[in-house]
Order: C-alpha cells, then structure tokens, then sequence
C-alpha cells in the first residue's frame, strides 16, 4: 500500500469520526444550555419571592394554571425597538399542587414609538387558567390576541386581593437592569423551541407531550426547580 493511499484512508476515517462526533457535541451543548436556562429560570423565582414588597403573591401562584419565566429577555432600539428572549413554561394543577417539567419557548416582539436605551429584563407570566396553557401549545401565541396580559399585583399586601376578581388571564411581573422607555407586552409572540426540548430530554418532544401528556422525564435541574415552585404555592 502505497503513503498516498494510507494518507488517504486516515483522513477518510478521520472525516467519519468527526461526522459521528459533532452531533454528539451539538447535542451535548444544547444540552447544556437549556440545563442553563432552566437554573436561571430557578435564580429569577427565587430572586422574585424572596422580595417581601416586590414578590408575586402565593395565592395567585396558587391559583394558577401555569407559568413563563424568561431570564434575560433583551429590550433595546431607537425609535424602533424590540424585544427577545428565550426561556421556559410550567403547567401548574392547581388541585394537587404539582408542576410539570419545563418546555423550552421564545418570546419576541418589535416595538414601535418614542423609546431608547437598552435594557435586560427577567420576566414572569402567571397563566391563570387551562384556556391560557393550551393557547402555549399552538405553533404561535401572541399575548395581548391569544390571551389578555395585565401587569399583576405584587407584594404579601395583595394577597387579600387575589380573588375571582382578578379577570386577566395572564399576569406579567419583571425585574429589570437598565433604562427603557416605551415598552409594552402587548403583541409579543411566544414560539416553542424545539431544539431545546429534544437536547434537554434526549428526544423530540412537543410541549403538549412534555406540558399535558407526562412525556418528558425530568432532568435533576426540572426536579429541582418543581421543587421550588410547589414551595412556592403553598
């Protein structure tokens, strides 16, 4: 055999095992950075509740159908503006207390107006009924359209206050870092990230499977952050 054919047979086998590897790597980083997302999405909670007069009242977390938490949501523009941001959702029975494991979304919208600046938010949305949670499992929901959105009461003094008369079907709360001017919730687009569920689970999975069906089995990360949020409706 000649040094050109050996040369040329270790680089074909050089090129299958990096052909074999790099989904193993992709995936494995995927992985890794929806695990990431997921212990954010813990920090925000955990930041949020621990504020006496700031935080989101139990009794609505109680009563609630579901969560969004997306940490680090990107707000920034001149005139014209937008916003975007990855995190996750929760369904929340609120009978047994128990949460599921997250499914991965993205939240985007543009905006348009006298604004300026830039600014980094952690954003929570309350879904206060089943009607909301299923709405997530279109392949677009738009807040505002889809659903109402109305900034939610906060603090251990608005517990008396959360009650039948509440009416919106999604509360927001935030915690920002920065200067904006001109921002608004409304029209902002919620899309399931698929990408993320397969690297987070090891397999596709829709959010109907992994929010409805019981299909996703909980990487310690998810357990964790169940965990916590019954702690928190209790």
């Amino acid at each position: 055999m000649g040094r050109n054919t050996l040369r040329n047979g270790v680089l074909f086998l050089g090129l299958i095992c990096v052909a074999g590897w790099m989904p193993v790597a992709v995936a494995g980083a995927m992985k890794a950075t929806a695990t990431e997302k997921v212990e954010d999405a813990g920090e925000v909670m955990r930041t949020i509740m621990n504020s006496p007069d700031k935080s989101i009242p139990r009794d609505l977390l109680h009563q609630s159908a579901g969560v969004a938490i997306f940490p680090g949501v990107i707000k920034g523009g001149f005139f014209i503006g937008g916003k975007y941001g990855k995190g996750l959702v929760m369904r929340h029975n609120p009978k047994t207390g128990r949460w599921s494991p997250p499914a991965f979304y993205s939240i985007a919208a543009a905006s348009y107006g006298l604004q300026f600046g830039g600014q980094s938010t952690d954003l929570v949305l309350v879904i206060m009924n089943n009607q909301g949670m299923k709405g997530l499992i279109k392949s677009e929901f738009t807040l505002g359209a889809d659903a109402s959105v109305a900034a939610g009461p906060v603090g251990r003094k608005a517990q008396a206050s959360v009650d039948v008369e509440l009416k919106s079907a999604i509360y927001s709360y935030s915690r920002s870092r920065g200067a904006f001017i001109g921002i608004s919730l409304e029209g902002s687009k919620l899309n399931s990230l698929v990408e993320y569920n397969e690297g987070y689970y090891g397999k596709a999975l829709t959010p109907r499977q992994i929010l409805f069906k019981g299909k996703a089995r909980a990487p310690k990360s998810a357990l964790t952050l169940m965990a916590n949020m019954r702690r928190y409706t209790k």
